[in-house]
């Protein structure tokens, strides 16, 4: 077995840290308390190429690997969560855009997407429906060549920047079951009806967006449907969603990670008593125990995103990496504030932002109680072997 890096994705990984530390780590603590959008990362994440990161070659993109793609998210997400959430939704929607566009939607679409001169999302949630998407109540109605969509979305990632946003809707309401009458619609954004109505406040996952959107008889060009074919929005989105949770446990696997450097630095400087207080075994328990978690969600979310490299279904081991990542997150970014002690609750050092990013990578791309429910059928039908 082989646990390292190739050659090409160590330097990768070291010029995504060289711009994560020049360019993100010292502006995020003060862009992220005042609110400010980080105009300046996005144009360098464009020059580095990184909007293109699921768009094939052909069509001006990076075409990364999946373990290269799970390490832009863990190192940006060390330097400041929010960014990456920036990458994380515009690269799930590419890579359905690819994988179940048809060749005229493809040719039209990747190529800006690629370079970032267009920017994209994905509409899923309702304010009624969440981890139920066939509960969701956004209808597109066939009238002549276009659809006619009206509903609602909400906590919608580059919502005020998406063009196209690809939108979960009913093509068919009496659809039983109710998948079978779902369908993905590209929707433009200076479409009338659309409207971005207001974005979301929320207690961390700052610097970018989350939105509520308001579809209100959106007529939308049948040739926006994904794929050209009604009826396969839900497996469009499931199969995009394996991807995301790749993402999301990188994101998590990065929270971490900053957590435990935190708490490294902070106790070999730190002094009590007239010792640093890494010489304390309370806090050298605290450090080992973080390393643990940090090792072994490291080596879950790499091993997902090479069985996704292999051609392989990832249901299972996304969910794995994504449920055990995003929890460590939770509990390294809580004890690195214990080590941090009165500090960690101050919001002058990056502990306490970890700390409320952490919570949602444990909700993002399916709560872990959902994840547990995927892994145990997984492995109850006998597709999943462990051991």
């Amino acid at each position: 077995m082989d646990f390292s890096l190739t050659a090409e994705q160590q330097l990768f990984r070291d010029t995504l840290r060289d711009f994560v530390n020049k360019e993100i780590r010292p502006v995020a603590q003060e862009w992220e308390a005042s609110g400010r959008y980080p105009t300046e990362i996005v144009d360098g994440m464009r020059e580095l190429g990184l909007f293109g990161l699921t768009v094939p070659e052909e069509y001006g993109g990076l075409g990364v690997d999946m373990v290269s793609f799970a390490l832009v998210f863990e190192e940006i997400s060390k330097g400041w969560m929010g960014i990456a959430g920036i990458l994380g939704s515009h690269s799930l929607a590419c890579w359905m855009i690819n994988k179940h566009g048809t060749e005229e939607q493809k040719a039209r679409l990747l190529p800006d997407l690629a370079t970032g001169a267009r920017r994209t999302g994905i509409g899923l949630t309702e304010p009624g429906a969440g981890t139920d998407l066939q509960g969701i109540s956004t209808t597109a109605r066939l009238d002549g060549d276009h659809y006619v969509v009206n509903g609602s979305k909400t906590w919608i990632t580059n919502a005020r920047h998406a063009d196209p946003l690809p939108v979960l809707v009913k093509t068919d309401p009496t659809a039983r079951p109710a998948h079978k009458g779902m369908s993905v619609l590209l929707i433009d954004a200076d479409t009338p009806g659309f409207t971005v109505s207001r974005d979301l406040p929320k207690l961390g996952y700052k610097g970018t967006e989350s939105c509520e959107i308001t579809l209100d008889d959106v007529r939308v060009p049948r040739q926006n449907l994904l794929g050209g074919v009604e009826g396969r929005g839900m497996q469009q989105v499931l199969s995009g969603l394996e991807i995301g949770r790749i993402n999301v446990a990188a994101r998590s696997l990065g929270i971490a990670q900053a957590a435990y450097d935190e708490a490294l630095s902070y106790a070999a400087q730190r002094e009590a008593f007239g010792r640093p207080i890494h010489d304390f075994q309370a806090i050298q328990l605290k450090i080992a125990e973080m390393a643990i978690k940090v090792q072994a969600s490291r080596l879950l979310v790499y091993w997902a995103a090479s069985q996704a490299d292999a051609g392989h279904r990832v249901d299972m081991e996304a969910g794995m990496a994504k449920t055990f990542a995003s929890e460590a997150a939770i509990e390294c970014a809580l004890t690195s504030m214990q080590v941090h002690g009165g500090y960690g609750y101050s919001k002058e050092f990056v502990v306490e932002r970890l700390y409320r990013d952490a919570p949602l990578m444990s909700i993002g791309e399916g709560t872990n109680d959902i994840m547990r429910t995927v892994i145990a059928k997984v492995l109850t039908s006998g597709q999943g072997v462990i051991g």
